[in-house]
């Protein structure tokens, strides 16, 4: 993990959103991971989506994992919270911090070995709950920190950098999570800036558990002829099942797409989210179909990106587990502690 802190350089026709804020405003210390790693352009994409949704950078909690994925959150939004978890909890701590305060915009950053290994217990119960975050899986197939060995992503006849094919069965988190019930899944490409950044910003703006798998190759262990995420074979055999957009609440809304039929998808903050399918009998909001095209694409070869699946009626963690919404630190402490008399009132009822 690096803190040194990037140079601060402002010019002065620098773009500003609408709370007077640079790209410079929400960056973080110098990156420390391996020059063309796919993890920084995620990192710049995640920069220019709260820089465009005009997020305050305090109101965001940033956590993350053990992996090259998890330093992604000290690289953007120093001036945010944050927290390192151990190794696959992170999802534990963001459920605590949800519970303790739910007005926040939590972003998980993880990876494939974070997240489908150790942590895929703590994965799993996190999109039962729905828990009201964006949940982002740096995903390169390997264990970056400790070597390049495979993870539980790495596809079948995939190869190490030695040569050595994988045989075992990948995991994929995006029919995981779909078959799981999360109510919005995504997948895109590091190096697809342009389809990235809408799915981003819809996934923070969902409430609910917004999964977005990006294909993030590893230039030292996986970007090699054999390997299935580097990225001459993400580009050779990515498919786009819809393309989308996000509009702004506060934005014209202007739909004109030539080709395929359009979906509105209202979410709950105001803003839409703007599909136009790709594929003629895809339905990002039908779960079947979702989990079925996933998988005849994988069965093909394909990497299927774009917004898989979307629910937006289902209610989240705060709502089903009836918690306050007003943040516990603002809350008195006659409210925090009633007293002994009620106390004891309410242990009445278990006895």
């Amino acid at each position: 993990m690096s803190y040194i802190k990037k140079p601060k350089i402002l010019r002065d026709n620098a773009k500003r959103n609408e709370l007077g804020m640079t790209y410079t405003d929400y960056e973080g210390s110098m990156s420390t991971l391996c020059a063309g790693c796919g993890h920084d352009a995620i990192t710049g994409a995640i920069i220019e989506t709260v820089f465009d949704l005009n997020i305050p950078p305090h109101r965001m909690i940033k956590l993350s994992g053990i992996g090259c994925s998890s330093k992604t959150p000290a690289y953007f939004a120093n001036q945010s919270h944050g927290f390192n978890a151990v190794h696959g909890r992170m999802p534990s701590v963001a459920t605590g911090a949800q519970s303790a305060n739910s007005q926040m915009y939590y972003i998980g950053v993880s990876g494939d070995g974070d997240t489908l290994s150790i942590g895929i217990g703590q994965f799993a119960h996190a999109i039962r709950r729905n828990l009201n975050m964006l949940y982002i899986i740096e995903n390169n197939g390997v264990y970056g920190l400790t070597k390049g060995q495979f993870s539980a992503s790495a596809d079948i006849g995939s190869t190490a950098k030695k040569g050595a094919p994988n045989l075992q069965t990948p995991i994929d988190p995006c029919q995981m999570a779909i078959s799981l019930g999360a109510t919005f899944v995504a997948r895109s490409f590091s190096g697809d800036r342009e389809q990235l950044v809408p799915l981003l910003k819809s996934g923070l703006m969902h409430r609910g558990f917004a999964l977005i798998d990006v294909i993030s190759p590893c230039v030292t262990f996986n970007d090699h002829e054999g390997s299935t995420k580097s990225y001459i074979h993400t580009r050779e055999h990515i498919n786009e099942a819809v393309y989308t957009d996000y509009i702004h609440p506060l934005s014209e809304i202007k739909v004109d797409y030539p080709e395929g039929s359009t979906l509105e998808v209202d979410l709950h903050n105001g803003g839409k989210v703007i599909l136009s399918k790709a594929h003629k009998n895809y339905s990002p909001v039908n779960r079947s179909d979702a989990i079925r095209s996933v998988r005849e694409s994988d069965d093909r070869g394909e990497i299927l990106t774009g917004l898989l699946y979307i629910d937006e009626s289902q209610a989240d963690f705060i709502e089903n587990e009836n918690t306050i919404e007003t943040p516990l630190n603002e809350l008195s402490y006659q409210n925090l502690c009633p007293g002994s008399e009620k106390l004891a009132k309410l242990q009445q009822r278990y006895k």
